[in-house]
Parts: C-alpha cells; sequence; structure tokens
C-alpha cells in the first residue's frame, strides 16, 4: 500500500513539474529610445582632423587603465601651477585633478597598458620628483590604424 501510494504520489508529481512553451511580449517605454539616443548624443564629440578630411565623430569611451600621477599636494594653486608647468611641457597629453580630503592631485594620461604609463614614468622622472602609476577609469584614447 505505501509502496502504490509513493508511486502515485511520483506520477503527479511528475505530471505538475512538465510545462508548457509560452509566449513572452515584452513591453517596453518608447522613452528608453530617446534616453539612448541622447546618452550616445553626450558621448560623441567632433574630433577635428587637419588636411582635406573634414570632421568625423569619435565616441568617448570609458575603460579601466593608467595614469601617471605627477604631483599632489594640499595647496590648490600650487597644483594648477604644476599643471600649467606639464601642461607647457607636454601639450598632447590630458591632465585631470581630483580633489580627495584634504590633498589634489594632478595625474596625467590615458594610457591602456601599465607599460606605456612607465614609459612616460621614466621619461618624467628627471622633471618631476614624485610619480606613481595608478589604475582608473580613463577616457580610451581612439585607435588609429592608419599610421
Amino acid at each position: 500500500m505505501r509502496s502504490l501510494f509513493t508511486g502515485v504520489l511520483i506520477c503527479c508529481a511528475i505530471g505538475l513539474s512538465a510545462q508548457t512553451k509560452g509566449l513572452v511580449t515584452v513591453l517596453k517605454d518608447p522613452m528608453i529610445d530617446s534616453l539612448i539616443a541622447k546618452r550616445i548624443a553626450l558621448n560623441t564629440s567632433t574630433k577635428i582632423v587637419a588636411g582635406p578630411a573634414a570632421a568625423r565623430p569619435a565616441t568617448i569611451v570609458s575603460s579601466m587603465g593608467y595614469r601617471v600621477q605627477v604631483f599632489y599636494g594640499s595647496d590648490r594653486r600650487q597644483v594648477y601651477s604644476q599643471q600649467a608647468k606639464f601642461s607647457s611641457q607636454y601639450p598632447s597629453l590630458n591632465t585631470y585633478i581630483t580633489y580627495k580630503e584634504p590633498n589634489y592631485y594632478l595625474r596625467v594620461g590615458d594610457f591602456r597598458t601599465r607599460l606605456e604609463a612607465q614609459r612616460l614614468l621614466n621619461e618624467l622622472r628627471p622633471s618631476f620628483p614624485t610619480l606613481f602609476i595608478f589604475r582608473e577609469k580613463i577616457n580610451a584614447p581612439n585607435l588609429d590604424y592608419n599610421d
């Protein structure tokens, strides 16, 4: 009797667990498409190319990479003077000033690999005494395959 009851219970459980395939309908607000279009427009800048080529859009992509910390200190004017000094020597590199209480940090470059950052660090060593490499979110540079 007990085995018969267990068999009936198992058959009922198998019958209950069988599911039929259904149709899923996803309803989406049309404002989502407009928000995505705005986000793409905000993250697109115009890159001016010298020569006969016209200006073409270049997407700014954020990814993890490396920056070299050139200077840090608690005096804001001193950090800005160091930024001006660096920008006059290396105008092609981007500089970034961040504030984390109580210090200001001047970091430069957008490098994809640590090796690229290390090359800049070795080049800057005579001019700037305190240099460190940090991994953080960067504005990834555009890859130019024409060179």
